[in-house]
Order: structure tokens, then C-alpha cells, then sequence
């Protein structure tokens, strides 16, 4: 081995020999000579393909698959495989090696992985391709169908990125975390892998909200000491109850994310200190697989037994496990301080689960109480995947819409369990069950209560279809499904029906041809199918049928040169073209007619149009970026805003990164929320504050007020930030207000 390592420096070379070790002692799985031999001959290949590469930070480039191997072997768990695919997923990319050469060394199984691994990195002028990172995405996926362990050296990858990520550019980093947050977070956190996606979350706000995440990890730093000192005083009867039960667990205490604090936060609207979910005190008992479930609930009497639960807070995913596989007993309790105390109760292999997920989830998968939403997860991921023929950026958006999503739990009339993502309706249920059944659906009950076909669905609920020979499915239920898999089947269905109409709309079809003394030749279809924007011969037929293509139409299409026919009222899903989804309409209203006047583009650039968006309503001041499509105006966005991340995970080669170049003589409107005791002068003292004290413009003012608290909803003119943060600080501090924030969209205020 040494011989390999001879193009570094003795330092390099002592470290590349240190992580390699490091990496045999994490693999825990078998590890026999072969095995070893293996991975040995895939890290000299990797040492010697990298040899002349360099990361950003200066380091030899072998440190990162070295340290993706590592990961994927000691916080996943995967074996052999895994490590050879994570030592060599970049050679095939980044060198002259080619899947060939990796086949010949390690087999096609290997390089087929490694294949799935590759990005593809340019787009070939003439291509319909819109967005390469949808497209790498989408080409990780489908490997999905293949082996799994395609996405879990993918999230190692991303993971030791993330952690190296401070040697990029800022619009790289920019680029990379929206990636992170909007798709591989919620990936990990689909295969199990909750400390892998935390990690993700939390180092992507790092790159997203800086002062935000430094803020929130400095409170969790200097609440430490106090929390902890506070939890041993709540274990003591505790401890006690479970040692006289003959229990063995363990007991530790988890901080919650700084990602998660952050969302509790802003969806609480309350600060750190009144936050009570900043910890958890984990239970894990160890106990034969058969009774794991009934020790779990003896640790939780007693606990209760000693402290009272809030019962609107109990989470029982052991009885009903998460879909990716996620099982433990969360209970909420009053500790005798005053503070409300989180707690997890969990057996050893639930644990085990709910660190390594997917790896984890295998090792037990025969044992009896191992029942996993995984398998019906995959299963679901591989339709999909097999039977999807949209774009790239409609695939990402469809998976993460299906399979991301908060899961809901529906039952058959014969009681039988359905799992369906949240927002689904009762004729995606149909459709879930069986294609005909779908097709054939005329209405549902629920829970015994007639409902329409779009009906929402909630957990818990009881639905039974009813259904219709004569029923035929229709386009326009397209907008009744959120399901991919509904809608796969009712396209397949659509198809099946028109297909039933071919030979009536053929012979249609060639006697018009006749009349009008055209030839039925196949240049002639292509010509009339493109004018109709129709997708193929089946619906050509149908619609010809059912006299939706007549004989004038026909005769149009063929008279004009331009082959533009009158049939653009039918839009269908076979026929319809997508544009860039989430890009922001500009307003034309009053509200910005100084927006597009400020300064925020780079020096070079300053010729081109650009708007500030609604959805985040950035001011000077703001972090923001600016996105760039062609024919368009660049849009601003504020660094944090969802939709900015969405399209940053989506169109990174369009990102942009602005600053504001401060012009005080212009104004931007912006929104403040303002919560407090409803009292006698409440409005007359918040408009001192901002028109006499602080001397600026309110716009707009809504009040609602309930049960002794009144909301204020305030839109006003500013500078930039800073006096934004004036107002709010001297808001904060009059008598009666409890709390006063921004508010992120003006459209919460009707301005």
C-alpha cells in the first residue's frame, strides 16, 4: 500500500493511513479476508485515481471518500459493499476511469451503484433537460428500484459535504443546503435515519440563517449546566421505580436539533427561554424481543406515577409505527420545577432503528415484532419510479409531495389498515385500492356519511367506495388526487377507455382524410397531432370519436401553413407543458412601485431587470439572492425564504448572490405582528410609537381581538432592516405587549 500513497507528504500519507484504519474499525458488519481484500484494492484504486486532486480546503481529495466510506460504515452500518461503492463513487466522475474498468475490478453490481452515484454534469445543447440537479436527483432515484444502497452512500456523500461545506463560495453553499433542506433531509428522514437528517437540517440552517443557528446554539450552550442539573433532580424516583420493577434501561438526555427548536419557534411564536422542547430524556430498556412492548409502557407508569402527563402530547409509535419505520413511546410530563419534560421510551433495537434506520431496520427484519411501514414504502418508490414519464422537476416535485409528506392511517370497511400521505382524498384511496375501483367510482362514505370524490381524508377515518359500471374515468379528476400512484392508474385507466374507441375513431379519421383528398400517411397524422397538441394515435382516435376533431378543424390545420389547429382547449396530463413552478409573478399593483428601484445586483449586472418577490418581501438589510431564468427578471428572495430554497434546490446554476447597496431616499413596505393584552389606548400607543416616535408611514392596520388578547397586523415603510428592528424593539417594550415579530408575507395584511 505504502507504494500508492508515494505522490503525498509524509503528513499526508500518516493521515490518509489514520482514516483508513479509522474507517476498518467502524465496519462493524463481517468482515472476512475476502472482504477486507476487497475494500483494500478499492481504497488503492481510489488513493491512486485521486492523486493529483485537491478538495477547496487544500487537502488531498482522498479524504472525502474515505471519510464517506466511514460514514456509511459506522453511523449507517453498511457492509462491503457500501464501502467499495462510497471509496469509488467520484473516480467514474472525476477521472479517466470508466464503468467498464469498475465492472472489470469489482463486478456490474458494484458498477451499477457507482453508475447511480455519477452526476450528470452538463446539459446537451438541444435538450428539453431544465434543471440538472432535478435531473441527478431523479437518476439517484430510479437506481431506487435497483439497490437501496444507492440513496444511503448518497446521503454519506452529501453529509461529509455538509460538514466540509465552509470552504466553498457562498452561492455554492447557498446552492447546496436549499438541496439539503428541500430533498436529502427529508430522504434520511424517510429511510429512518434521524440523526443523519437532524445533522443535515441543522448544518443547513447554518449556511441559510447563520446568526439564527449560532443564536439558538449559544442558548442550548448556557442552558446546559441548569437542564442537566434539573433532570437528575427528576430521575431520582424514577431511577428508583425502575430498578424495584427489575428493569434494565438506560437513561440519557437528547438535545433536540437547533433546525427543530428553530421551527418550534416560529410555528409557537415564542422565544428560546419560554420553549420547553430544547430536550428530551431518553428511556431505553433492554428486553427479549416478544415483550419489549409491554416493558416500554411499565417505564411510562412509572414515570406518570411520579409525574403528571399532558395526555394531548402522548405519541404511541409503538403501537403504530412510523412509515419509515420509527417506533417509540413519546409522553409529555410535569416535572416538580414547573417545566414540561419530554420523554422517549424505547427497547434497545427501537433504538437501534431509530439511529441507523433503513441498515438497522434489515438486521431485524424476521423477528416478529419488526413490522416496518419500509417495505410498503419501497414498494410504493418503485411504482412510482417504474411508471412515472413526466419531467425531471414534475418527478421531484411528485415524490416529495407523495413520499416526504406526513403519513395519514384510513381503514377499509372490512378494517383493513391504509396508509395514504396527508391531503389525500377519498378517490385516491380508491384508486390506491385498485384500478377499476377508481375508474369506476361515482362517490365515497365516510365514516357512513355520503362524500364528494375530493373529499379530504383524516387518520382514523372509515371509507367505503361506491362505484358504477357505467361510471368512466375522467381528466378532470386529475385535480381530486395528490397520490402519484392514483394518478399513474387513472392515466393507465383514461388510456384503457380511449383505447375502446379506436376502431370507430379510425375509420373517422380516414374518411375525413378522404373527403379533404389527403393521404392517411404518417406525416400527415404527426402534422395533425401536433397542430391538436395530442400526445399519440390513441387519443387522436378518441377524440375524433366523440367529435371533439371534426371535418373543419382537419381542413384548418391542413390550410395553415403554420399547422396551428383550433384544439387548444384540450389540456390534458398527456398533453400538458409545465413552466418553472414556484417562479413568482410580478405584482403590478402599487405595492411595487418602488420595490424594483433599489440596488442589490452585483456591479457587473446592474443593467439587467429584476423584482423583489412577494412570497418573502426582502428589504435592505436582508441576506437575499437573486435567481436568474431565461426571458425573465431576476427575482430577489431572502436567503431563507421556502420558495427561495425550493428553487435554489432545483435551478442552482441560476443562483445569483446579491447584496443590497443602500439608497435612503427609497421606501420598502414591510409587515409586523404585534400580540398583546387587549386594553383601553392598545392601538393609540403602537401609532405613537411608529408615526411620532420613529416618524414613518403605516399603510395598514387590522385588529383582531379575542378573549382579552388582540392581534395586530401592521404594514409600514422603511428604509432597511435596521429600522425595521428600531420599531420592533420599541414596540416590544410598551406596557400590555407580549410579543411583536416580522412578518414574512404582506399578503397576511390586506394592504
Amino acid at each position: 500500500m505504502p507504494e500508492v500513497l508515494d505522490t503525498y507528504s509524509p503528513a499526508e500519507r500518516l493521515e490518509i493511513l489514520r482514516r483508513y484504519r479509522n474507517l476498518i474499525e467502524v465496519w462493524h458488519t463481517r468482515k472476512n479476508i475476502t472482504d477486507r481484500w476487497m475494500v483494500r484494492k478499492a481504497f488503492r484504486l481510489a488513493a491512486d485515481a485521486h492523486k493529483d486532486m485537491r478538495r477547496k480546503t487544500g487537502e488531498p481529495y482522498i479524504y472525502h471518500p474515505l471519510e464517506v466510506a466511514t460514514i456509511a460504515a459506522g453511523e449507517i452500518g453498511l457492509g462491503r459493499t457500501s464501502i467499495i461503492c462510497a471509496l469509488l463513487h467520484d473516480v467514474v466522475e472525476d477521472t479517466e476511469y470508466k464503468l467498464t474498468d469498475i465492472s472489470a475490478m469489482f463486478g456490474e453490481h458494484i458498477a451499477r451503484i457507482i453508475d447511480g452515484l455519477t452526476k450528470i454534469d452538463t446539459i446537451v445543447e438541444g435538450s428539453d433537460i431544465e434543471s440538472i440537479q432535478a435531473e441527478n436527483f431523479r437518476k439517484v432515484l430510479l437506481t431506487l428500484a435497483f439497490d437501496v444502497r444507492v440513496i444511503l452512500i448518497k446521503l454519506a456523500d452529501r453529509l461529509h459535504n455538509m460538514r466540509t461545506l465552509d470552504a466553498m463560495p457562498s452561492v455554492k453553499q447557498l446552492k447546496i443546503a436549499s438541496e439539503t433542506s428541500y430533498l436529502f433531509a427529508p430522504l434520511a428522514y424517510r429511510l429512518g435515519l434521524y440523526a443523519i437528517k437532524s445533522e443535515l437540517e441543522d448544518l443547513a440552517l447554518k449556511y441559510t440563517e447563520p446568526a439564527t443557528y449560532e443564536l439558538i446554539r449559544q442558548e442550548l450552550e448556557q442552558e446546559r449546566t441548569d437542564r442537566n442539573d434539573m433532570v437528575e433532580q427528576f430521575l431520582v424516583p424514577i431511577r428508583d421505580a425502575i430498578d424495584k420493577m427489575d428493569l434494565q434501561a438506560t437513561i440519557s438526555t437528547v438535545e433536540k436539533p437547533i433546525s427543530h427548536i428553530h421551527e418550534q419557534m416560529k410555528e409557537s411564536d415564542l422565544s428560546f427561554s419560554e420553549l420547553h422542547d430544547t430536550f428530551a430524556v431518553r428511556f431505553v430498556v433492554e428486553c427479549p424481543l416478544e415483550v419489549e412492548k409491554m416493558e416500554c409502557w411499565r417505564i411510562y407508569a412509572a414515570i406518570t406515577s411520579f409525574y403528571r402527563p399532558n395526555n394531548q402530547r402522548l405519541r404511541d409509535w409503538i403501537s403504530l409505527p412510523k412509515a419509515n419505520g420509527y417506533e417509540s413511546l413519546h409522553a409529555t410530563v410535569m416535572s416538580k420545577t414547573g417545566r414540561w419534560i419530554d420523554v422517549q421510551i424505547r427497547s434497545v433495537r427501537m433504538d437501534e432503528i431509530a439511529e441507523k434506520g433503513y441498515a438497522a431496520y434489515w438486521k431485524y427484519k424476521d423477528s416478529p415484532s419488526a413490522e416496518s411501514g419500509l417495505d410498503e414504502w419501497l414498494t410504493k418508490v418503485r411504482e412510482i419510479i417504474t411508471s412515472h414519464d413526466t419531467s425531471a422537476l414534475e418527478f421531484v416535485n411528485n415524490f416529495k409531495l407523495n413520499l416526504f409528506s406526513d403519513e395519514i392511517y384510513v381503514f377499509t370497511p372490512t378494517g383493513e389498515m391504509i396508509s395514504l400521505p396527508q391531503g389525500a382524498t377519498a378517490l385516491d384511496f380508491a384508486f390506491n385500492l385498485h384500478t377499476n375501483l377508481g375508474a369506476q367510482c361515482i362517490g365515497a362514505k365516510v365514516n357512513h356519511k355520503l362524500v364528494p370524490l375530493n373529499y379530504e381524508l383524516h387518520s382514523g377515518d372509515q371509507i367505503e367506495i361506491l362505484t358504477s359500471k357505467i361510471q368512466n374515468p375522467k381528466e378532470e379528476w386529475f385535480d381530486y388526487l395528490i397520490t402519484a400512484r392514483a394518478k399513474s392508474r387513472l392515466k393507465d385507466a383514461i388510456r384503457e377507455h380511449r383505447k375502446s374507441f379506436k376502431t370507430q375513431g379510425r375509420e373517422k379519421v380516414e374518411a375525413y382524410f378522404k373527403q379533404l383528398n389527403l393521404e392517411p400517411s404518417k406525416a400527415n397524422y404527426q402534422r395533425l397531432m401536433e397542430a391538436e397538441q395530442i400526445s399519440g394515435l390513441v387519443d387522436l382516435y378518441y377524440f375524433t370519436a366523440i367529435d371533439r376533431i371534426n371535418l373543419q378543424q382537419i381542413r384548418q390545420v391542413f390550410k395553415e401553413k403554420s399547422g396551428q389547429g383550433l384544439f387548444k382547449y384540450i389540456i390534458s396530463p398527456f398533453t400538458r407543458q409545465k413552466t418553472l413552478e414556484g417562479i413568482p409573478v410580478k405584482n403590478n399593483d402599487s405595492t411595487t412601485e418602488t420595490q424594483i428601484k433599489a440596488d442589490v445586483l452585483r456591479e457587473d449586472m446592474i443593467d439587467l431587470k429584476y423584482v423583489t418577490s412577494n412570497c418573502c418581501n426582502p428589504i435592505p438589510g436582508d441576506e437575499v439572492v437573486a435567481l436568474s431564468f431565461p426571458n425573465e427578471p431576476l427575482y430577489i428572495h431572502r436567503v431563507n425564504c421556502p420558495k427561495a430554497i425550493h428553487l435554489m434546490s432545483q435551478y442552482g446554476n441560476n443562483i445569483i448572490k446579491a447584496k443590497w447597496k443602500q439608497k435612503e431616499d427609497i421606501l420598502f413596505l414591510a409587515g409586523i405582528k404585534i400580540q398583546g393584552i387587549d386594553s383601553v389606548g392598545f392601538t393609540h400607543r403602537i401609532t405613537q410609537i411608529i408615526s411620532m416616535e420613529m416618524h414613518l408611514n403605516m399603510r395598514n392596520m387590522q385588529l383582531e381581538s379575542s378573549g382579552g388578547i388582540v392581534n395586530a397586523y401592521v404594514t409600514i415603510y422603511v428604509n432597511n432592516i435596521q429600522q425595521l428592528k428600531d420599531v420592533i424593539a420599541k414596540l416590544q417594550k410598551l406596557e400590555g405587549v407580549r410579543t411583536v415579530s416580522r412578518l414574512d408575507r404582506l399578503s397576511d395584511v390586506e394592504v
